[in-house]
């Protein structure tokens, strides 16, 4: 048994100061003495997908949900054998255990004698079955990543000088090198970005390991002292007291009452008093990091939320076999996190910017070498690609896709208000003719919302406005658009006045339905690509035009799909004029 471990157990023995029931856990999860508990739990969402959050609970959960008053928040009874498959939700952020609801509390006139009352509320309180999840949650919840703070040009300077951690990257070396080829792992090391990443990446978890050590040390030499603080998130105009005030004075009589050491940092419990307006909610946190942190290793100026860019993916209801597409793709939030939720679907990131484009790559790698370490062995791959292109000129065939979902520039970090005026409409207009009339959706993510209705409003004829979302990005009141695509035909301008644009031929889509329904080769010694080479091959025949695949698409970065992407590639080579060049 690791340190780690033993650490945890004797977390788990710990008494709290109540005559209850010891809970034990084991390997396989919590015994029967505590299966029969049925416990409330609450959890934060991006602002605006409560819904959506709702249906993925009762969906996967099978419990029905509550949508609270205070915007981002959703209650749901759950037994103690669920809470593991409540950590693996894709669309909440932060989690925790209800101890008590008050829907009506009645605050007093004055400050004093509200803060009196949360003084006596402490004592009132059931606690007992709250602290039994929380010590049965010890053993799914995930740690708090500690991460080193570098200086990013000094790191810089190391790796293009060639005086890199070599240790870090011969070790990985070697352990890739048990799945793969020599030449698959030199072209996965030539990126100075890759190399900077896992050695940062080994680097963080060697640091954790040992921040942890300690701690666990620490607990050893005095495991009956609890470390506590109080939160509070008040919301509502009508109160007479701050909320420091508020978690001050109930901190005090929580800790008077279990005899708790107070610890605004490292601390082993959270106790949460959420208060909006006549709504009084106390908890105990069961999350202490946001879940949202799981894809994203190489952070762009907008970063997408993983449990935001899931909402957008749930709203347009992909489908077996769908051909996903974010045009802006950024950092790869959205369709990485599409490649891992809808596996079946193929997923496209494209973006005119190539530093977006090659951080997007690298957190594909990052991810998969996540997998790796996680299974053990080499992972089959994502069905996901990365390529560089022009929104208003995109390299697919016309009716090609079935979904598009995008974050768009708001016009405040990236591009601007002025600009949108033009790019929008482009970009809707691309957007359609690549949309599979009739059946095609699209999810855009704006904050300039008057010039989106504006462009819209000028696309009416191959777009209808199905649903709208408003959602809160960082103190931005933004909105999320759920567009249908009308079955009406796209003609382009150039086609309108006579002319007709090489790169935009309205050639029908290539891909065969057999092709479609046949089954996925997962066999790891063939191409390394869980889509098999006879799916693969007609996906991009069907999506790309000829001349656009081989001058824009990128060459793939990570090491699983090179080898499909040379094969793909080859077969196609005898039709490719003698003056274009594979990159």
């Amino acid at each position: 048994m690791s340190d780690v471990q033993e650490a945890t157990n004797q977390l788990l023995d710990v008494n709290l100061c109540e005559n209850q029931m010891s809970i034990q856990v084991t390997e396989s999860g919590p015994r029967s003495e505590s299966e029969h508990l049925q416990v409330t739990i609450g959890a934060t969402v991006p602002t605006g997908f409560e819904q959506t959050a709702a249906d993925e609970v009762r969906e996967k959960l099978g419990s029905s949900c509550k949508i609270s008053k205070d915007r981002g928040k959703i209650y749901f009874d759950i037994s103690v054998d669920s809470l593991a498959q409540v950590h693996c939700l894709r669309s909440v952020d932060n989690l925790f255990v209800v101890v008590q609801e008050f829907k009506d509390y009645q605050f007093k006139e004055t400050k004093e004698e509200v803060l009196k009352d949360f003084e006596e509320l402490a004592g009132k309180l059931p606690w007992s079955d709250p602290l039994k999840i929380w010590k049965i949650n010890t053993c799914f919840k995930k740690k708090k990543t500690k991460r080193r703070k570098l200086n990013p040009n000094s790191s810089k300077q190391k790796i293009d000088n060639g005086r890199g951690d070599t240790t870090v990257e011969k070790d990985v070396k070697k352990e890739l090198t048990n799945s793969v080829s020599d030449s698959q792992i030199s072209d996965y090391y030539e990126n100075p970005a890759i190399k900077e990443q896992v050695s940062t990446l080994i680097g963080d978890g060697l640091t954790s390991c040992k921040d942890e050590t300690e701690e666990n040390s620490k607990e050893e030499a005095d495991p009956e002292v609890l470390k506590f603080r109080v939160t509070c998130n008040r919301a509502g105009e009508k109160h007479c007291f701050s909320s420091n005030e508020a978690a001050r004075d109930f901190g005090g009589a929580v800790q008077d009452y279990f005899k708790w050491k107070a610890d605004m940092t490292n601390f082993d419990v959270e106790v949460l008093l959420n208060i909006h307006d006549n709504e009084v909610v106390v908890g105990i946190a069961l999350t202490e990091e946001s879940l949202h942190r799981r894809n994203i290793t190489h952070f762009g100026p907008t970063t997408l939320r993983s449990t935001l860019a899931y909402g957008m993916l749930r709203l347009c209801a992909p489908q077996p076999t769908d051909i996903i597409v974010d045009p802006m793709c950024g950092t790869g939030a959205i369709p990485i996190e599409g490649a891992t939720e809808w596996s079946n679907c193929y997923h496209i990131a494209g973006d005119n910017n190539p530093l977006a484009v090659n951080r997007a790559a690298n957190n594909i790698s990052s991810l998969l070498t996540k997998i790796q370490v996680k299974e053990g062995k080499l992972p089959l791959g994502l069905p996901i690609d990365t390529i560089q292109w022009d929104i208003c000129n995109l390299p697919l065939r016309t009716g090609s896709v079935d979904i598009i979902v995008t974050d768009m520039p708001f016009g405040k970090r990236m591009g601007s208000k002025k600009r949108n005026w033009n790019l929008y409409p482009a970009c809707l207009r691309e957007m359609s003719r690549v949309c599979r009339p009739g059946t095609g959706r699209a999810v855009l993510l704006t904050q300039d919302k008057k010039c989106f209705a504006k462009a819209l409003s000028g696309m009416g004829h191959l777009w209808r406005k199905v649903h709208t979302v408003w959602v809160n990005i960082g103190g931005l009141h933004a909105a999320v658009y759920l567009l249908k695509r009308t079955p009406q035909s796209f003609v382009h301008p150039s086609e309108e006045d006579g002319e007709r644009c090489p790169c935009h031929s309205a050639v029908p889509c290539l891909v065969a339905q057999s092709c479609l329904t046949d089954p996925i080769d997962c066999s790891p010694s063939r191409f390394l690509c869980p889509w098999g080479f006879s799916r693969f091959h007609a996906l991009l025949q069907g999506i790309f035009t000829t001349q656009e695949l081989n001058q824009r698409l990128l060459h793939c970065r990570w090491t699983l799909y090179q080898l499909s992407y040379h094969i793909c590639f080859s077969s196609c080579r005898k039709s490719f004029p003698k003056q274009w060049k594979m990159k």
